[in-house]
Formats: structure tokens, sequence, C-alpha cells
């Protein structure tokens, strides 16, 4: 086990090796956003932003991010992946304005004989050439060794002749992928311990892809063998199965081997829903960490548990990464999933209508309906007879029309505490479209609106085309996040149906 005071530094690849995800592909500004995001919020050691001479787009997305880490002192901690190229990747990153290449080079004589077509002291001859070079233009060089688990597997004896003959260089790292994402927690242990007593000297960092779903695990093995840095990307993004997930690592490293490192956690949250929104790539609902569920307990008995002195928590905290515990409504909610939620509501039953609104939710979840904390006043209403929200807030009538060619238009007449309002809006869709018709009637009254947040449609398999369509939407009003959901047979007017049950939810401040 690592020491205490051992500090392990982070890596971010989520703008060059994560910008291999398929389909995925950021603009200048979209890099320069996640770039001061991952550096001045999140805090990682480095990033990597760039590949050399792979497009236009490429260099002037390092052009911007350059140049903004020039202005705010962090050039040195921003990297490019660049070649043995007879110098063009060097000159590309200089000319570029960048300080840090980290220099690809073969790490399995399998990659040298059969890609290169050289011998293993034709290449290192290539590697001295461009560390010759790149000290002429200033930059600073870290090493990757493509392909290292392989070549630590069938040929060892190369691995080691490549290290021993750059050990002397002006090499900061010597970055160590497992290219294919061929290694298990065994192998990640036995390799790096055997690079860190050959040569005690050199800094290594572990570079993983997660093809065997185990790169926290290799991660985790690499640590405690003595690597000194880690490559992670947000979100897990890269090709194939991804590289290693920021949030994860950050969580082992913390409470596995209690290392120091620089990430704050409490932005993790914030970085991943940057990411998803730009890649277009969405996380995982039981993602750990920064997935939607993974603190939220489902079973009713967990809930009870909890309120007798949190005996179903761990270490993952939800407040250290900025989020809350939740429990789930469903067919196993019990009385204490309900009470739980009710609580965050602000309402109180009585035991007996407490186990008819957690008998109705039960019955709900039987026939598989997504149930929220922000549907319990209509169950209450609908169960007990009671107006645990009261409808201050009705749709009178709306009209919505799209012609082709022409914005969409719509019109609203809607009836807040007894009188009537009107508007006509336009939108980028009908829903926009209505609304913007309820935000101008709301700005005319002085009333603020939460912002949608999430959009989320469900409609049966089978193609049907009068299936019912579900839409659920996740608000955010100041700090109070919280979602509504419409049932009908019409998206529009199921997203109108849960716009509704926001209005009125606002209205009658339950939250407070």
């Amino acid at each position: 086990m690592r020491k205490k005071d051992m500090y392990i530094e982070i890596m971010d690849t989520t703008l060059r090796d994560g910008e291999q995800t398929s389909g995925v592909s950021y603009t200048a500004t979209e890099k320069l956003n996640i770039a001061k995001m991952l550096l001045e919020e999140v805090k990682v050691d480095r990033i990597e932003i760039a590949s050399a001479r792979i497009s236009d787009g490429e260099y002037e997305a390092a052009l911007k991010i350059l140049k903004w880490g020039k202005d705010n002192n962090y050039l040195d901690r921003i990297e490019i992946l660049g070649f043995v190229d007879d110098n063009r990747s060097l000159d590309w990153i200089h000319k570029a304005g960048g300080k840090v290449i980290n220099l690809l080079c073969k790490g399995s004589l399998k990659h040298v004989q059969g890609q290169l077509r050289k011998s293993p002291e034709e290449h290192v001859a290539d590697i001295k050439k461009a560390l010759a070079h790149a000290e002429t233009l200033g930059i600073k060089v870290n090493v990757y060794f493509e392909d290292w688990s392989n070549g630590m597997r069938n040929s060892p004896e190369y691995v080691f002749f490549l290290t021993h003959a750059l050990k002397d260089e002006k090499i900061a790292r010597f970055m160590l992928p497992d290219t294919l994402g061929v290694l298990n927690p065994d192998e990640a242990f036995s390799y790096m311990k055997q690079m860190v007593d050959k040569f005690p000297g050199l800094h290594f960092d572990l570079h993983a892809h997660n093809d065997y779903d185990l790169s926290v695990a290799n991660c985790f093995a690499g640590v405690k063998a003595g690597a000194a840095g880690l490559h992670v990307t947000v979100n897990g993004l890269g090709e194939r199965a991804g590289n290693t997930p920021l949030s994860s690592v950050v969580a082992m490293l913390k409470d596995h081997l209690q290392v120091n490192f620089s990430v704050d956690e409490a932005k993790l949250v914030g970085v991943s829903k940057l990411v998803e929104v730009f890649s277009g790539i969405g996380v995982p609902k039981n993602k750990p960490v920064v997935g939607e569920h993974v603190f939220t307990q489902t079973c009713g008995v967990h809930a009870d548990g909890d309120n007798k002195g949190n005996l179903y928590h761990n270490e993952l905290i939800p407040e250290r990464f900025g989020r809350s515990r939740k429990y789930a409504l469903g067919k196993t909610s019990g009385n204490a999933s309900i009470k739980k939620n009710l609580e965050e509501l602000g309402i109180e039953l009585d035991p007996e209508s407490l186990r008819r609104v957690t008998q109705r939710v039960v019955e709900l979840g039987d026939k598989k309906e997504n149930i929220s904390t922000e549907d319990l006043p209509y169950i209450i209403s609908d169960v007990l007879g009671r107006e645990a929200v009261a409808e201050k807030i009705k749709i009178r009538n709306y009209y919505s029309s799209h012609v082709y060619n022409l914005k969409p238009v719509s019109t609203l007449s809607i009836e807040i505490d007894g009188k009537v309002y009107e508007a006509t809006s336009t939108g980028d869709g009908q829903y926009d479209a209505f609304m913007q018709a309820v935000k101008s009637i709301y700005d005319q009254l002085g009333k603020k609106l939460p912002q949608l947040t999430d959009y989320e449609i469900s409609i049966p398999p089978g193609g049907r085309t009068d299936a019912f369509v579900e839409t659920i939407i996740t608000w955010e009003l100041d700090e109070w996040v919280f979602k509504t959901r419409g049932f009908e047979s019409d998206q529009q007017a199921a997203a109108i149906t849960a716009t509704l049950k926001m209005l009125n939810l606002v209205e009658s401040k339950v939250k407070a």
C-alpha cells in the first residue's frame, strides 16, 4: 500500500484521446471551455488537448487553448500528442504556441518492426533527433511507449532496452499505455513494478483502456506498484470501450489508496455534465459517482436502515460530490421511502394515510410507471381526496402550428389565481413556442420560471403510431432540482402536462 503522503498526478486526455470516441468532435470553443473547467475548477494537474498535424480544426482549437493557457499561466500544463516524424509534429506544436509534447514512441518490438519497419536502434536514433530538436524549440518532452502492455508481455527486453536508451535524456515523464486494453490488475502491478524497480529515478504514468472493464482496477494496481501518474478522461470517453473515468479514479485514490491528489471532487459532476452535452454521449444512469441513480436507494429496507443510523451508507457520500441521497419510488418502496420523499416536499401524513399512499405507489411501480418525488402530491390528492398541491394555474386552451419553412407558433390561454392571460409566441419547435408564450406571461407578472435542464421521451417499443408518450422534464430553480411527468397520446401534450405540474408546484411553493 502507498504512503499517505504520496502524490499522484492526474492527466486528463478528454480533449485528445476522449475525442477519439466514435461520433465525437468538439468545436474549438467547446474544447476551450472544457480545458478551462478541467484546469481552473476540477484542478487536474495536466491536460492533453490535441494530436499534432491532424486537421485545421485541431490547430485552431490548440491555438485558442494555448493562448488562454499562456495568458493564465497554465502553458506548462497543456500537452499535445506528437509523433517521431522528422520534426513535423514539433514544428506544428511550436507554431501553435505549445510548450509540451507527448512524443509517441513504439513500446513493443512488434510495432517497431511491423509498423515502422525499423530496428530498435534506428528507432532510438530517430527519437533522440526529435529530443534534440525539441530542446532547440524550448519544448518539454514526455514520451508515450505505445503498446507498452503488449511489449511487456511479449518483448520485455525491448522495453527495457528502449527505456535504458532514453533514461538520461531530458524527458520529464515516461507514459506507459495499455493501448489495446489487454491488461488485468496482476499484470498491471507486475509490469509497472518491473519498470519502477529497474529505473527508480524515472517518473512513470499509466494510461489504461477499459476493454475488459478493468481500467480503474489496473490504475489501482499501477499506483500500488509505483506509478506516479494516471491518465483519465471525463465520463471514460475514448475509442472502443473508452479510457479510465476521471471520477472513478479520484474516488478510488481517496478511499482505497489514501494518496494525495489535486482534483476537487465537488466539481466532478459539473464537468461530467459539460462533456456530456458537448460530446452528445449520455452518461449511464448507473455510472459510479456521476450517474443519475448512483446515490438513489431503491429498496424500502434501505430507507428504513438509513432512518435508523445510516446503515446503508458507504464512504461514497453524495455530499462529497455536490449531490444528495435520494429514495426511489416504485414497487419496492416502503413507508420509510415514502416518508423520506415527503420530508423533501415538506408534507406530513398520519400513519394510515402514509400506508395508503405507499400502497398506491407500489401498485404504480408494478405497472412499470416512473414515479418522482414531485408526483407524490398528485398521488396524495388521488388516494386521499385532499389537495396536496393547489391547482392555482390551469391551461384553458392552447393552439400550436408548424408550417414548412416557417417558425412554429403557439397561442396560449392560461388561468392564474382566477385571472386569464393570453399570449402568442414563436419558437424553435412547437413546445419551445409554447414555453415562450408562458415566459412572456410570466415576465409581465414578474414571476420566475425554472430552467429546463433535461427532457426525456419514452415511447413503448413496437412502432405503433398510436402509442402513449411519457415525457419527463427536469427543472432547476435556484438550488431546487426536480422532475415532472406527463403521460399522453401526443408528445407535445405530454410535455405540456409535465409543464403544468411544474407551474403549480412552483406556484404552491411545495418545496418550502
